[in-house]
């Protein structure tokens, strides 16, 4: 067992390291007093429907979201590589290079899942792209692969309804793909 203080002025801190666990004490004013960190804590209201339709809704968003949530993570990951990646590249021709050598990988390893996603499926996976990242999927195409690009995808997306321009709003029309996907991160589905 490892016990270390460390002292300030009015106050001492503790570490107390037993079998890989580790806690954390403050002495004050003679008083020991430990320290713990927990997870947040997510509360909903018991769902309630009013008929079979609205729960098989229900239900059905569920699935969709479950399907697009690991692609949205995905490209979280592959976008925090690619901004890091820039910041060694100097030249744009360098990063044009980069960007269809990445574009060309997630193409031969995703492309065939991607098509077979549902039109809902790929609208639920814009909204959670902009949760995850920050910025459209528009800002995103245009940032990487240039204004006519981003036009052109914008308006084959439209042809189909959907709209890359789309914002995620977790406190209005999308609080229940919101909800649904902090329900996912914490295991309860």
């Amino acid at each position: 067992m490892m016990v270390s203080i460390t002292g300030t002025k009015s106050q001492d801190t503790i570490r107390l390291e037993k079998d890989n666990v580790v806690l954390y004490g403050l002495i004050l004013d003679g008083d020991t007093l430990l320290l713990s960190t927990i997870d947040e804590v997510y509360i909903f209201p018991e769902r309630r429907f009013s008929s079979r339709r609205e729960y098989r809704r229900y239900r059905r968003l569920i699935r969709n979201v479950k399907k697009a949530y690991p692609y949205a993570k995905l490209a979280k990951r592959k976008f925090d590589q690619i901004t890091a990646q820039f910041e060694t590249l100097n030249s744009e021709k360098a990063k044009k290079a980069y960007i269809k050598q990445v574009e060309k990988e997630i193409k031969d390893e995703f492309e065939g899942e991607l098509k077979k996603l549902t039109i809902t499926q790929g609208r639920i996976l814009i909204k959670l792209i902009d949760r995850e990242i920050g910025e459209t999927s528009y800002d995103l195409l245009k940032e990487l692969r240039g204004s006519f690009s981003a036009f052109f995808w914008q308006a084959v997306a439209r042809l189909f309804g959907t709209n890359l321009k789309s914002e995620f709003d977790p406190l209005g029309e999308d609080r229940l793909i919101n909800e649904i996907v902090l329900m996912i991160e914490r295991g309860a589905l």
